[in-house]
């Protein structure tokens, strides 16, 4: 569980963030400041694993909490203000959500917080972390045999499990590192798990085939070192 707090003047935005964090089950509100002096004083008392913060704030901006932060917890940035968002990537922040925002944006920003936390206490072991329904799952990205996109939502299929997710197989691609190939419009498989390619099938761990579109084709084989030709 996250311990997070809120830094925003506006008290409608101040309850819109206040809901997305209480329906996230890795969430924990902690406290909400209307500007960021008040955080620095609460940071020297307790320790705090997220924060998301404004721009525009009284006495300093969320900026220049930033700049006088040497070590400063992790950020999301929270404006209607798109202005600032190259500068603001200097000083690691972890996303930069535009208002307004969705709670599947922010539930996205969210994800990548807990995907660096895991990454940080295991290196050796590359994972992902999905969010089905309201659960938050670790899983090992060399479990992940393929990802199958399906209207409003994908689905993770490893060996002996199948999760959902609500985010769009793009999110995939890009989260995703270069083990994983897309095949198809609506499928991406993991490299490791090819067994045979076959006119314009591939065959994968676990007894799975799924097409290969005309498009994907050629990328898709030259991504298989010991593919020569399948047209």
């Amino acid at each position: 569980m996250l311990e997070c707090v809120i830094v925003e003047d506006q008290p409608p935005a101040q309850r819109i963030l206040s809901k997305f964090i209480g329906d996230h089950p890795g969430l924990s509100l902690k406290a909400t400041f209307s500007d960021a002096v008040s955080l620095m004083d609460f940071m020297q008392k307790s320790k705090i694993d997220l924060v998301f913060l404004d721009i525009h704030l009284p006495k300093m901006s969320g900026l220049e909490f930033l700049k006088s932060q040497a070590d400063h917890p992790p950020v999301i940035l929270t404006t209607a203000f798109p202005d600032y968002a190259l500068e603001s990537y200097e000083y690691q922040v972890i996303d930069y959500l535009l208002k307004p925002f969705s709670v599947e944006r922010f539930n996205l920003a969210v994800s990548k917080v807990v995907s660096t936390r895991h990454t940080e206490d295991d290196k050796d072991e590359r994972t992902i972390v999905i969010k089905s329904g309201h659960e938050l799952i670790r899983m090992s990205l060399d479990d992940i045999v393929l990802i199958k996109s399906d209207a409003d939502y994908t689905e993770i299929v490893g060996a002996h499990v199948r999760h959902l997710s609500g985010y769009p197989l793009r999110h995939w691609l890009e989260t995703l590192d270069d083990s994983f190939c897309q095949v198809h419009k609506s499928f991406v498989v993991h490299l490791k798990h090819v067994r045979k390619v076959s006119h314009n099938k591939v065959q994968l761990s676990g007894a799975h085939t799924v097409p290969i579109g005309r498009v994907y084709k050629k990328a898709f084989v030259e991504r298989i070192a010991s593919v020569e030709d399948y047209s």
